[in-house]
């Protein structure tokens, strides 16, 4: 079993159908499971058990197509147009902000809603900044040993998305923001003393938001010293604890918890990880757990197996964040973290969340398609099974870009190619008297007239 599945991982498209096969799994258990934990909460509101379900299932075909374009677009168009897409994120986290414009929904200014549909920017945003900054640091890898090109200009703009974030506020989302950036200095090769002021001056700026927010504070309170904690955050993580407790090993079954019908808020969305523990068991947590460890394991061995500096970088970016994301998730709600609001990736409810998820593993799809040994064999034998289903155009082979030549005013270029050298000048007599001490008899056949004898000289 070990040597077939060595032998399978070194197939040239291992890395693609891996991802292929982590985005379809944690899809169709996101699904079951939103299924089920939302069905009473449904039933109660709109008096009918399927209507969350329903909105989920609209949200992942639009994520659906949206993966399948994203997989057909050639990654030049999408490197190109990440300065673009950098700058309509920023507008709409202001636009958000403008009161009449942006709606306010769980006490958060961070909404557009137009009828029944609501969407948020700052999810599309997280893309923007992974593509952009990886775009910025892999174009200016030459010079980030020195400080200022390694932190202008992703940093002022990192810094100004963390600005309108709070304005909102959505700490959970500048937690996911935070993490991006982090992975794109990492994986760019920032020096670690770099990492050790981000690190004080993030403890330094949730201290402040923590004092300053009084539900923040009672979230820290509670994590710390739930004994004596009161609120709605304590009592959320007691009955998601109460939750995995009574699931046990196997669980009670599909559709049986008993977490849904009131006793756990926010049961579909944040806390969704805690059903699965109660109706799975410890098995289906075990699943979960073993789907993002697969996904960190093919998203960092894309980055590996790349050879763009561009690809290397988001990929491996886009692990992170999605990989860290669903442990600080799965952290809060088994009592290893304090509740921060952030969605499990592809299972917990949500529509922008959902859409935008689905967009990254289209993108590590097709970066996947971009290996060099998956380039040559969808070029040479054709797109594969998988490829004539989806209709998936052949990849580009990675080309290095072309180093430009700036000419001074009044000097014409210099010609491409090794320059002439003329005999009797001084770049000529120094490379003779360095072939002479290389070979001293190939020269002293040369002056002799031997030019057979002399063509190692030569």
């Amino acid at each position: 079993m070990r040597g077939a599945l060595t032998a399978w991982l070194s197939r040239p498209l291992a890395s693609f159908h891996l991802i292929l096969a982590v985005f379809g799994l944690l899809t169709a258990l996101g699904l079951i499971m939103v299924l089920s934990a939302s069905s009473v909460e449904s039933y109660s509101k709109e008096g009918s058990s399927y209507s969350v379900f329903v909105k989920q299932l609209a949200y992942t075909v639009v994520g659906l197509v949206l993966f399948w374009l994203i997989l057909r677009m050639p990654l030049r168009i999408i490197r190109r147009m990440t300065l673009v897409f950098m700058g309509i994120s920023v507008l709409l986290l202001i636009l958000v902000l403008v009161p009449g414009v942006g709606a306010k929904i769980n006490g958060a200014q961070s909404w557009f809603k137009i009828g029944p549909v609501s969407f948020q920017p700052v999810e599309p945003a997280k893309i923007a900044l992974a593509l952009w900054g990886g775009h910025v640091l892999a174009t200016k890898r030459a010079l980030l040993h020195q400080w200022r090109h390694i932190l202008v200009p992703v940093m002022p703009a990192a810094l100004l998305m963390f600005a309108l974030l709070m304005l909102q506020p959505d700490l959970g989302s500048t937690v996911t923001l935070i993490i991006i950036v982090l992975a794109l200095l990492w994986f760019a090769g920032a020096p670690m003393r770099l990492f050790g002021v981000l690190a004080l001056g993030a403890a330094t700026g949730f201290g402040v938001l923590a004092v300053t927010a009084g539900y923040r504070l009672d979230r820290l309170t509670s994590f710390f010293d739930p004994e004596n904690a009161s609120g709605d955050s304590v009592y959320q993580a007691s009955q998601a604890l109460y939750a995995l407790a009574d699931g046990g090993l196997f669980g009670v079954g599909l559709g049986q918890g008993s977490a849904k019908w009131r006793y756990l808020p926010n049961v579909h969305n944040d806390f969704i990880f805690a059903v699965i523990g109660e109706e799975l068991g410890m098995v289906g947590c075990l699943l979960v757990l073993t789907l993002f460890g697969l996904l960190a394991y093919s998203g960092l061995r894309i980055a590996m197996r790349n050879t763009d500096p561009w690809i290397r970088l988001v990929s491996a970016t886009f692990t992170v964040w999605l990989v860290a994301q669903a442990a600080i998730n799965m952290g809060y709600v088994v009592g290893l973290l304090p509740v921060t609001g952030l969605q499990l990736p592809l299972i917990s409810s949500g529509g922008t969340s959902q859409v935008m998820t689905m967009v990254v593993f289209g993108l590590l799809a097709n970066f996947a398609r971009h290996e060099p040994e998956a380039v040559a064999a969808l070029r040479s034998l054709g797109p594969g099974r998988v490829g004539r289903l989806l209709r998936l155009p052949a990849p580009e082979p990675y080309r290095p870009p072309t180093r430009r030549r700036t000419a001074r005013a009044g000097v014409p270029p210099k010609p491409a190619g090794r320059p002439a050298v003329h005999r009797g000048s001084a770049v000529h007599q120094m490379d003779d008297r360095r072939r002479t001490r290389r070979n001293p008899a190939a020269a002293d056949a040369r002056r002799r007239g031997n030019w057979r004898q002399s063509q190692d000289y030569r």
